[in-house]
This record gives C-alpha cells, sequence and structure tokens, in this order.
C-alpha cells in the first residue's frame, strides 16, 4: 500500500516537471517568434529618393571636388588651399604673411596728409600719445585732447543738422582707400536733401565713442563718423561709417549704428554713401537711433 502511494507520487511529480519544461520552451518559442516578427514587420524607413541620391552622389570624388570649389568661389576664407605633407603651401603661406602684413600696416600706419587737403579737412588729435597707447588705452581714443576741443570750437560751425568727421581708428588704410568716395557721395546726398551740414574734420586715433566729445562741443543733430574698422586677414582696408542722434556725454553703444564692410571687396563706397544718407533720413524723422529706433 505504502509502496504504491510512493510510486503515485513520484509519478506526479515528474509529470509535473515535464510540463513545467515544456511551458518554458514554448514560452521561449512564442518570445522568440515575437522578436523575429519585430524585425521582419518593421522594417527600417528608406531615406527619400531625392536623398539617397544625394548620399550617392556624395560619395563620388569627383562631386567632392565640384561641392569644394563652389564654396570656394562663394567665400573669401582659406578652405581648400591643400597641404604639402603637414605644412602649409608654399604660395599659400606668402599669401597668409602678406595679408598679416597688410593688417599691421593698416593699423599702424598713417593717412595721408595729401587726402585730408583733397578733403578740406583740419586734423585733431585725441588723448592718445601714439599707436601703442592707442592700441592698449581705448579710452584715450574716446577723449578729445583740450587743444582738439579748442580748434574744433574756433573753426566749426554749431548746432548743424549732420556733423560729418573721419578717422583713422584701427585701419589708415581703410580711410585711404575707401573715405573719398564714401564722404562726398554722402555729403552731395544730404546737401540734395536739404539739411545743413557742420564743418567736416579728422580725428587722428580716435574710437567710436569719441563722437560724444564732439556731441558735447557742437550740438548736432546727428553725427556720422567713417572710421577705420579692425583688420583681418581677409580685408585690412574695411571701413564703417557709425551714426548716432543727438550724441552726448553718457550714450550708450546701443543707441549707435552702424553701416559696416565698405569696400571694394563688400559694399562699394560711392553705394555706402548713398545709403547712410538714407540712415540719416530715417534717425532725422524719428529723432532716434540704435535700439531706440526700432521701439
Amino acid at each position: 500500500m505504502n509502496s504504491e502511494f510512493i510510486e503515485r507520487l513520484q509519478d506526479e511529480k515528474n509529470s509535473s516537471q515535464n510540463k513545467g519544461t515544456n511551458i518554458r520552451e514554448r514560452s521561449t518559442e512564442t518570445s522568440t517568434s515575437k522578436t523575429q516578427s519585430l524585425f521582419i514587420e518593421s522594417p527600417a524607413k528608406e531615406a527619400p529618393p531625392a536623398v539617397r541620391i544625394e548620399r550617392a552622389a556624395l560619395r563620388k570624388p569627383e562631386h567632392k571636388a565640384e561641392k569644394l570649389r563652389e564654396l570656394m568661389n562663394k567665400t573669401p576664407a582659406r578652405i581648400g588651399v591643400g597641404r604639402a605633407g603637414v605644412r602649409p603651401k608654399t604660395k599659400e603661406w606668402l599669401k597668409f604673411r602678406y595679408d598679416h602684413a597688410a593688417a599691421v600696416d593698416a593699423v599702424y600706419g598713417q593717412v595721408s596728409d595729401t587726402l585730408l587737403k583733397e578733403l578740406n579737412l583740419f586734423k585733431v588729435n585725441t588723448q592718445v600719445a601714439d599707436k601703442e597707447t592707442y592700441i592698449i588705452r581705448p579710452d584715450y581714443g574716446r577723449k578729445l585732447a583740450e587743444e582738439a576741443k579748442q580748434i574744433i570750437r574756433g573753426n566749426c560751425e554749431a548746432s548743424p543738422t549732420v556733423q560729418i568727421i573721419l578717422s583713422n581708428g584701427l585701419s589708415a588704410s581703410a580711410v585711404e582707400e575707401n573715405a573719398a568716395d564714401v564722404y562726398l557721395s554722402l555729403q552731395q546726398a544730404l546737401m540734395s536733401a536739404g539739411h545743413k551740414l557742420g564743418t567736416p574734420f579728422y580725428i587722428e586715433n580716435g574710437r567710436v565713442a569719441v563722437m560724444d566729445d564732439v556731441g558735447e562741443i557742437l550740438r548736432p543733430e546727428v553725427i556720422v563718423l567713417l572710421i577705420g574698422e579692425r583688420p583681418g586677414l581677409g580685408s585690412a582696408e574695411s571701413l564703417s561709417a557709425y551714426l548716432c542722434y543727438r550724441p552726448r556725454s553718457g550714450t550708450i553703444e546701443a543707441e549707435r549704428m552702424v553701416v559696416s564692410n565698405i569696400h571694394k571687396g563688400g559694399i562699394p563706397p560711392v553705394e555706402a554713401g548713398a545709403y547712410i544718407s538714407t540712415v540719416v533720413e530715417k534717425v532725422l524723422t524719428h529723432r532716434a537711433s540704435g535700439v531706440s529706433l526700432d521701439k
């Protein structure tokens, strides 16, 4: 009796273990089939035909070369110049050195007296004693020397509608190459519009904010400062025109406006002069400049 009972228990135990094994096997098979169905039923989305064609074309060496040439024609930046081993090619290295030297000359150069005589401009100085001081102490270039203030008072008409001033800033080359065309074009446009122009003059080693000192002395409605910009390796002759409505001591930079990149490779000087006159008209109409003009 006992032996029969024991055998029956053993049979039930073996049967239970076999059922568990079958359940695990079926579960594994089901999981595997589900995973396989995911891969089969959810294929990766293909890119649109145009994108596939473009990707295939980019893999072609001749297409890459064509794209590079297209980019090189659109920018003066030094791209696609190549190398000889780890070094730049001799031609490109010499061009780099030439452009760097031109930038240094632009900063340390002087505007010729001949140009000032042609434009009938007298010269005054800021508080800068030399070019090294100008570079390391920008605040000195923002203030006129006391002698300069006296010269301006004695030679300039007070309270004009528009006062034009010029300065070498960080590029004497920019003034030499572009200032005459910009100034004459601007002067003609403003006179044609019937505006009262102040007596123009030249400021040696000036910074943009020097117009505030001029504004305190002459009290114009608008000042236009034509100044040489910091030279780069693409151009050492870039001129900018800064405009401000009634600049005075304490004027913030956000109240100024600028028309930049005036040179033969940017905005043509004559066109820039005509455009600046339209900006002056807008400033006078709204009696505001800079961020205040956009409100």
